[in-house]
């Protein structure tokens, strides 16, 4: 099974529920009325789209009625293209400095995925041939550093540690070091996760931040927020204060598969505009894959 066809299957929960409802809507009816509208409003709003997306789509629907008519009109269509325009802004690769070691910090509250997370892309850049290097900078969450280096050993990835209750700046300025030494052309950085509430650990999270910078300009030079993909509408709070603390330059959403909150991806960039660099639907190093705008909004909107 390709990811595109993984995805739609991860999908199954959402577009079950979204794209049979719109093509009863707007099948049951010749005219666009404001009760379908209505309708339309309340489905979109179900699928977790957030309610900027959903005006977005509702008022490129009136358009197209308003110029083409109803025939032809094909709501499903229009809903993909909209999503796709606004998950299409910014940009989505990792940026890579050429020549020179690239350092991402991999942020986000507990469980949603950071450490596998960290080694997934770690593995999919070596695919590429580039030598990516782990750092364990998750010093307290109990057999934090294990995970990794498990992983590590799994794929084949140099895993830099410290021991438990070390200082995790300490290590992240250590990795840097060694990644360095190794002439690496990444290094993954696994932070502890941590409550966007707690202000005494995101001014923690700050603080490895600077570290770092100190130690290597500029870094890091890419953080990325991990997002649980079934928490839905909740991670908005959670980017919004991450992106607070420290500016972040992507998202990763995990766990997709099996989720009915699919459409919560499109509301968390359409309102924080940062955009979405990877999404994963499984265990498998391989179920991580760079995000692509166009087959994820054909997913979301999938009728089979």
């Amino acid at each position: 099974m390709g990811f595109f066809d993984k995805l739609k299957a991860a999908f199954t929960k959402t577009t079950s529920a979204l794209a049979h409802e719109v093509r009863r809507i707007v099948t049951r009816s010749p005219r666009l009325t404001a009760e379908s509208m209505e309708e339309l409003e309340a489905a979109l709003l179900r699928a977790d789209l957030g309610l900027p997306m959903t005006q977005q789509i509702l008022g490129a629907v009136r358009h197209a009625f308003e110029t083409q008519g109803r025939g032809g009109l094909d709501f499903i269509d229009i809903a993909v293209a909209e999503v796709e325009k606004s998950l299409g802004q910014g940009n989505s690769t990792l940026v890579q400095r050429p020549g020179e070691l690239t350092v991402v910090s991999i942020v986000g509250v507990n469980g949603t995925g950071k450490t596998t997370t960290s080694a997934k892309l770690a593995h999919l850049v070596r695919q590429r041939g580039e030598l990516s290097v782990l750092a364990a900078c998750d010093t307290f969450r109990a057999a934090a550093i294990e995970q990794l280096q498990i992983w590590g050993k799994r794929l084949d990835l140099p895993v830099i540690t410290g021991g438990y209750n070390a200082d995790p700046a300490s290590v992240a300025h250590d990795a840097i070091t060694a990644a360095v030494s190794r002439n690496a052309n990444w290094l993954f950085i696994d932070t502890a996760g941590r409550l966007h509430t707690k202000n005494n650990l995101m001014l923690e999270l700050q603080k490895i931040h600077r570290v770092m910078d100190r130690k290597l300009p500029g870094a890091p030079h890419e953080v990325l927020l991990v997002l649980d993909g079934s928490t839905g509408m909740n991670a908005i709070n959670q980017a919004r204060e991450f992106h607070k603390a420290v500016k972040l330059t992507g998202l990763v959403i995990t766990k997709l598969d099996g989720t009915s909150k699919g459409g919560a991806v499109v509301a968390i960039q359409r309102e924080l505009g940062i955009p979405v660099k990877f999404i994963g639907v499984g265990e498998q190093p391989e179920d991580l894959q760079p995000f692509n705008a166009k087959e994820f909004a054909e997913a979301l909107f999938a009728s089979r």
